[in-house]
């Protein structure tokens, strides 16, 4: 599970079985996960997470977006 950074607590993460699906990034922090699409920036799946907290972690993955997309690319390839 290559973590690509650690922001606010959360770890954002992919699996290396994801490389079959569109790209997008797992989430988690402490018990909670979730997983968004990249393209277009929107949540997949979420578990535990509390509305303000998504709010928040949609608001960073927005900051990093062409970094997630090119750790994606790097890992998985085109």
């Amino acid at each position: 599970m290559p973590t690509v950074f650690r922001e606010k607590g959360y770890r954002f993460f992919f699996y290396m079985a994801d490389q079959y699906e569109p790209p997008h990034i797992h989430v988690t922090k402490q018990d909670d996960t979730a997983k968004f699409w990249l393209d277009p920036l929107e949540m997949a799946f979420n578990d535990r997470f509390r509305n303000h907290e998504l709010h928040e972690i949609q608001h960073i993955i927005a900051a990093h977006l062409d970094e997630l997309l090119a750790a994606w690319y790097k890992h998985f390839g085109a």
